[in-house]
């Protein structure tokens, strides 16, 4: 009795600290919740704003979901994403609504120019290993500049409706709202239903082989808590105008890498790069060959945010992708990334930008001016920073 209690309060004690980002995402949301309430300016949760939340900060959540793979790889960051959105963005304009160039061709070379990108600088970083600080600050400013040429320093807007729609329109695409409500909830229930089956599956799996797993208490508990909070969202998205678009895309870059770091092999080799180069060689891992695939692969997802960001604001402008790679950077941190590599989770990452799209959106809301909120932004980096060290640390002591 006395052992079984000791389990479950180690399993709980292990559930928190995998969860510590969560559970602070929900106290921040929640602290945002009361200050908007009494100060009479609205609602965190109003379904428009939960719907807003998620289109703003879709740009950060794929950023992020690259950048981390930069990251696993030895703490590397790619600070030209910000620039490469701005570039890309720029040639969709350039070609989509200057040129009449078809959409679909239009956002296909779109993409490959990304990767073109990607692999320029990968190519620096790997194989000829100068520094991915340096490389990528050069590519900051390269881009950039390529972007106002291509741009003469001007806006060019707008894009045409049938790109659009694939980005800024709702499912379904109905001004019937009881129609909107319903389909709505079918596909949020349909979500949690999957979940469910996939993390019960997974479950069994780890114990046939003999894997330590969390007591059924506990599990069940975890699952309950993510079916609700899942269940709520597609609530509030039922009551405005239904799933926004991008939503399906960042669910489906999501779920895509999360799998692809989890559960093949050269994705556990970007943790092995990450953890000790040396000895990932060693064992045969072409580390050349990952690091080169993570900055090629960073460029790909610039490529998919530039064309999101042009939707959004339907148009590609000079200063477009202004800051973006250090919401990206601080997403992953705060998401519990390591600051050395080899340390990270796609789960972790979203969290994390979702972190920082509240604080922004909470701010807002609040009236707080712009350079607090970089200020507080920044002093919340810092923080996850120091908690990742001290952890490390302590570890290293223990």
């Amino acid at each position: 009795m006395a052992n079984q209690l000791t389990n479950n309060r180690r399993a709980l004690k292990n559930a928190l600290a995998q969860n510590t980002m969560l559970l602070a995402l929900v106290v921040v949301m929640l602290f945002f919740q009361v200050l908007i309430v009494l100060s009479g300016k609205g609602s965190l949760f109003a379904p428009a704003n939960i719907s807003n939340l998620i289109t703003q900060n879709a740009y950060v959540v794929v950023l992020a979901t690259g950048m981390l793979l930069c990251i696993l790889t030895g703490g590397n960051i790619d600070l030209s994403i910000g620039s490469i959105v701005a570039l890309v963005g720029a040639v969709a304009g350039t070609l989509i609504v200057n040129w009449g160039v078809n959409i679909y061709l239009g956002i296909l070379l779109c993409l490959i120019i990304g990767v073109l990108i990607g692999a320029w600088q990968g190519f620096w970083i790997a194989y000829i290993r100068i520094p991915p600080f340096i490389v990528t600050l050069v590519g900051m400013l390269l881009w950039r500049g390529i972007a106002l040429i291509v741009l003469n320093g001007l806006t060019i807007s707008p894009f045409p409706a049938n790109y659009l729609k694939y980005i800024t329109s709702f499912i379904p695409a109905s001004q019937n709202q009881s129609l909107i409500f319903a389909v709505t909830v079918v596909v949020g229930v349909a979500t949690v239903l999957v979940y469910i089956v996939s993390q019960v599956a997974g479950r069994i799996a780890k114990q046939k082989k003999g894997y330590e797993t969390s007591p059924a208490m506990l599990f069940a508990l975890q699952l309950a808590v993510i079916s609700a909070v899942v269940l709520f969202l597609f609530f509030l998205l039922a009551s405005n105008k239904g799933v926004p678009a991008v939503l399906i895309i960042i669910a489906v870059i999501v779920l895509a890498y999360s799998y692809f770091t989890s559960n093949t092999v050269p994705g556990r080799y970007l943790y092995a790069l990450g953890g000790n180069e040396k000895a990932a060689k060693m064992s045969g891992v072409n580390t050349n060959r990952m690091l080169f695939f993570a900055y090629t692969n960073m460029g790909f997802l610039s490529g998919v945010a530039a064309l999101m960001c042009v939707a959004r604001f339907n148009s590609a402008a000079p200063s477009a992708g202004t800051n973006y790679e250090m919401d990206a950077i601080a997403s992953c941190f705060i998401g519990g990334a390591s600051a050395y590599g080899g340390t990270g989770t796609v789960s972790g990452a979203v969290i994390g930008a979702i972190f920082m799209g509240v604080l922004n959106n909470g701010m807002s809301i609040m009236g707080i001016d712009s350079n607090w909120q970089r200020a507080v932004k920044g002093l919340v980096l810092l923080a996850a920073v120091v908690f990742d060290v001290v952890s490390k640390n302590r570890k290293k002591a223990g």
